[in-house]
């Protein structure tokens, strides 16, 4: 199963993409028979959210999210104009933001940044054993 959509890069665009994540598991869970845990949802919203706020923080114009379930995981692709490749940083308690990237790398098995011609695609695979 597998699903996109483009976001302008506005104000509402990380919400959105909260909603069509959160929306993409739920028919996940309930059109294809998925048993996906229900803790998970939170999940895939998060590293989502996190994925998206870089892209309208750091790229000017849209971006587009591609999610795809395949063996028990869903693939989380991020594509978006901005020429700066994301950096991850040490943990360090004390910082005061900027630890989006390190929740992401957290939660998921795989992180891979790959520069385009124009910007460049985020893909982190997240585990969703089903339940």
């Amino acid at each position: 199963m597998r699903a996109s959509r483009a976001f302008d890069g506005a104000s509402g665009s990380i919400a959105a993409a909260r909603h069509f994540a959160t929306g993409f598991v739920t028919q996940l869970r309930d059109s294809h028979g998925t048993a996906v845990a229900r803790d998970l949802v939170g999940a895939v919203q998060l590293v989502v959210s996190e994925l998206v706020t870089n892209a309208c923080k750091y790229a000017p114009g849209p971006a587009l999210l591609d999610l795809e379930f395949a063996d028990q995981a869903l693939k989380i692709t991020v594509t978006d104009s901005g020429p700066g490749l994301p950096i991850a940083r040490e943990t360090e308690p004390g910082r005061v933001g900027q630890h989006g990237l390190e929740i992401v790398m957290a939660l998921c098995d795989g992180f891979d940044v790959q520069p385009r011609p124009v910007g460049k695609r985020i893909r982190v695979r997240l585990p969703l054993p089903v339940a």
